[in-house]
């Protein structure tokens, strides 16, 4: 699913970080080294068929190579 997200993540936390990311040898294949995180924010994303939505963001970030698969976790909104 696509989706554009509106304006600023915020309360962002950090999941994990090094080996505690199950994904590591996959992000590190396909995005290079670093040092990966995998963080957790909310955030308003506009998804395809235009609609606006709270939602909890899931994705995986690393110095120099930025954020990376962003997914919607949760809507924290009812439709």
């Amino acid at each position: 699913m696509k989706f554009a997200v509106v304006g600023q993540i915020a309360e962002v936390e950090r999941i994990g970080r090094g080996p505690g990311v199950k994904t590591l040898t996959y992000l590190r294949r396909a995005y290079g080294q670093g040092q990966w995180r995998k963080l957790k924010g909310k955030a308003t994303v506009r998804l395809p068929n235009g609609a606006l939505r709270k939602v909890e963001l899931h994705w995986y970030e690393a110095h120099g190579i930025g954020k990376r698969d962003l997914k919607i976790k949760y809507y924290l909104d009812t439709p």
